[in-house]
């Protein structure tokens, strides 16, 4: 069980770590023209939820692009179709994604 000054439930990650990647992300995101967005989500996500411990379990990502890149083809369409409206879904979805991709090491 891991523990951090006597907690059990905490966050390791770094603030520069975390400058670093979401710079990473943008410039991936603009370099691509946002194709390779769904990438840099999960650059970012991945390193958020690695370096969090819950009740001394470590949660580790397992979400990748390819499967991201997917869901947001469909979400993208049911936006365009819906004329706007799924779109309020959208970050509902991601959160869903998120968490399905997330397991207790």
């Amino acid at each position: 069980m891991e523990t951090r000054n006597g907690r059990t439930s905490f966050f390791d990650g770094g603030l520069l770590q975390y400058i670093g990647w979401t710079i990473l992300g943008f410039l991936v995101t603009i370099c691509t023209i946002g194709i390779c967005y769904p990438w840099a989500l999960c650059m970012v996500y991945g390193w958020k939820i690695n370096h969090t411990v819950i009740e001394g379990k470590r949660l580790k990502f397992q979400g990748s692009a390819v499967g991201l890149f997917g869901n947001w083809i469909k979400w993208l369409l049911l936006t365009i179709i819906t004329i706007g409206i799924y779109g309020f879904w959208v970050f509902i979805k991601l959160e869903d994604w998120k968490v399905k991709n997330t397991i207790f090491k």
